[in-house]
């Protein structure tokens, strides 16, 4: 399957009708035109929160979904220190993940080191493995925007800076553990808690890199 937000609404691919969660609507893939309406109206419609589109050849779909838009690499991490507890910033007023944009050629592991370092002024932070990516878009400019940010475990020994990177746009920085996660989920965008539920309380793998 393969999920992508909209802020905090999102549309999901699966190749059969994921009916054990609630959606707004549901969508059997036909062709390349309705599929592109499908998109556009929601895009347009804030008041549906949530479409599954779903058919048999799901690679197929997710192909021409991605052609709709321009894509964009990303890189982030998720920082376990050996204290048990987990890195977050907020940021534009919403809790989330250290994370930004790759540059041109550079490899997403490499991007992930750095943007951690740079949003969070922490250093020696390693990659344990790589986490499932996920995808969100935006408008910019009339241009819309899917956005793929490849996500990855750290592991970290170092001083738990609380100090925001305000230069960055951080506005906090706070060390959590687990069972302190629960809290910011009014505060953290959904596809950040998606991604916490499949990293760190439900470790399987039931959406495509």
């Amino acid at each position: 399957m393969y999920k992508v937000h909209f802020e905090n609404r999102f549309i999901l691919i699966s190749p059969e009708p994921d009916r054990l969660q609630k959606y707004g609507l549901f969508h059997k893939f036909y062709d390349t035109k309705e599929l592109y309406r499908i998109i556009s109206e929601f895009q347009e419609n804030p008041t549906v929160q949530a479409i599954n589109i779903y058919g048999p050849n799901i690679k197929h779909i997710w192909k021409i979904f991605r052609i709709y838009f321009t894509e964009v690499g990303a890189a982030g991490g998720l920082v376990k220190h050996t204290s048990g507890r987990y890195l977050f910033i907020e940021k534009k007023g919403k809790l989330d993940l250290p994370k930004g944009h790759m540059e041109p050629g550079e490899e997403a592991s490499v991007c992930a080191i750095r943007e951690v370092q740079e949003e969070c002024g922490i250093e020696g932070h390693k990659i344990v493995k790589p986490l499932l990516p996920s995808y969100h878009t935006y408008t910019w400019e009339g241009i819309s925007y899917l956005k793929k940010t490849n996500w990855f475990l750290m592991e970290y020994n170092g001083e738990m800076v609380n100090e925001p990177q305000v230069k960055e746009g951080i506005t906090r920085v706070e060390w959590l553990l687990p069972e302190e996660i629960s809290k910011i989920k009014g505060s953290a965008w959904l596809s950040l808690m998606d991604l916490i539920n499949e990293s760190i309380f439900n470790p399987h793998l039931p959406y495509n890199v």
